[in-house]
């Protein structure tokens, strides 16, 4: 019943479309997917190293973490053969995930020296840089936008204080940028400058 409903109420537009062999003008296309909608394209597989072209070793770490890290051989040391390439790897106090990690690390060197730009490693290199290179220019198309609304606004008086607030702001997320990496690199306090009150 319902469809019979449907049918006549939708007849009249569909007559002249169905007469012509075509499908109805308001038919969806259930199957139809938007390319943005698919996502990136997939990256090549992971690349892997033969086992009898590398020697493992493991040697006591060095560095923050404690007598697991300092006493006991948790570090790993591969050498490939072939080409020489020594890769050294004490991440975590597990030994099983850091020669996992070495030989992950050893994998993507010679899959890049193989490879180069075609590299699963250039690959992902290049998307990262493409996305933060989107992301900068949204940001700028943002800072434009906002500055021409005050412009607009003033009608066109305050164009100079739009654009020395728009320069402020900017100023201000890259002061917040260094100052994370700044934080990032003093990872240790104790040898920081103390802020002490200087005498008259």
């Amino acid at each position: 019943m319902a469809f019979r409903c449907m049918r006549l109420l939708l007849a009249p537009a569909a007559r002249p479309a169905l007469a012509r062999g075509l499908r109805h003008p308001l038919a969806s296309r259930p199957f139809a997917v938007a390319a943005a909608l698919r996502g990136p394209k997939p990256l090549p597989p992971r690349p892997t190293v033969n086992e009898d072209d590398i020697t493992e070793s493991f040697l006591k770490g060095s560095g923050p973490g404690g007598q697991k890290i300092n006493k006991t051989s948790s570090a790993v040391q591969l050498k490939h053969l072939p080409t020489g390439i020594v890769i050294k790897y004490q991440g975590t106090r597990s030994r099983t995930q850091n020669r996992k990690t070495a030989r992950r690390m050893l994998a993507e060197r010679l899959e890049e020296m193989e490879k180069g730009d075609e590299s699963r490693t250039q690959i992902k290199r290049a998307a990262q840089a493409k996305k933060k290179a989107s992301k900068a220019k949204k940001s700028r198309r943002k800072y434009k936008a906002l500055e021409d609304a005050k412009n607009a606004a003033v009608g066109g008086d305050g164009v100079e204080t739009a654009a020395e607030d728009a320069a402020d702001e900017e100023e201000e997320e890259w002061e917040e940028i260094d100052n994370e990496s700044i934080d990032q690199k003093d990872e240790n306090p104790i040898h920081q400058p103390e802020n002490r009150p200087r005498g008259p």
